[in-house]
């Protein structure tokens, strides 16, 4: 496990970046495992920013999310979907053949979780693989349970997990959809690398927790401890208590 250290967000969202990017240089090809929320806002910013000068190219990269929500067409705004074409996807030159999310639509959950992980296994697996943290530890929509979740899998959201998500539908947590199609444990485990932004006081907790304390499926992220080639990415107040 490797930690990196930012000064603040910014700095956290660039570091992030420069190791998304080292990838995609030095593998064209590569297949990216990408997330959605709040943290990594910043580090497709910076993505989309390089672009733009002509720093990265994104023809040849296939990119795999790591969950979507189940029962929200993909043009809906909230949708992950939408989220990676309002944050990434529109402003680079991904081909949209080689974007892949879950298909929240699809209602029938062993269908779709057998077909993503179909997909996931068709093109090689993944190169790299970026995650957030939740507060509960999850990672993923991989909650906080008894044992590690495999494979792309059907799960019902936590409470704590739909009240932190309610502010992306207007604060009201009955829009929150309930349930969500993930990646599970043993996907992103597979993951040749893997990558994770953390910032903020609210994630010095359970940053600790994860990384300095027992692996347990009660805190889904802590698996990543076992991981080859691991590494956190995380500004001072995330990083405060390590």
């Amino acid at each position: 496990m490797k930690i990196i250290r930012a000064k603040d967000y910014y700095d956290m969202s660039r570091k992030a970046a420069n190791i998304i990017s080292a990838q995609v240089i030095m593998k064209p090809n590569c297949v990216l495992g990408l997330a959605t929320g709040g943290t990594p806002v910043g580090t497709y910013k910076q993505l989309v920013e390089w672009y733009n000068k002509g720093d990265i190219d994104f023809s040849e990269v296939t990119t795999v999310n790591l969950d979507e929500y189940r029962g929200l067409p993909k043009e809906h705004p909230e949708s992950y979907w939408s989220f990676m074409h309002r944050n990434l996807f529109d402003h680079v030159n991904v081909r949209p053949e080689a974007i892949n999310l879950p298909d929240g639509t699809n209602m029938d959950a062993d269908a779709e979780c057998a077909r993503y992980d179909a997909v996931i296994h068709n093109v090689g697996g993944v190169d790299l693989q970026l995650l957030g943290i939740g507060n509960d530890g999850h990672i993923g929509f991989n909650e906080p349970n008894e044992a590690f979740e495999l494979g792309t899998h059907c799960v019902d959201l936590k409470e704590e997990t739909i009240e932190a998500n309610k502010r992306f539908f207007d604060g009201n947590a009955d829009l929150v959809p309930k349930q969500a199609y993930t990646m599970g444990i043993k996907t992103i485990m597979q993951a040749r690398k893997v990558l994770m932004v953390a910032n903020g006081k609210g994630k010095a907790d359970i940053v600790k927790k994860a990384f300095f304390g027992p692996v347990t499926p009660e805190v889904p992220a802590s698996i990543l401890q076992m991981h080859p080639d691991f590494i956190l990415v995380g500004d001072e107040e995330a990083l405060s208590e390590i």
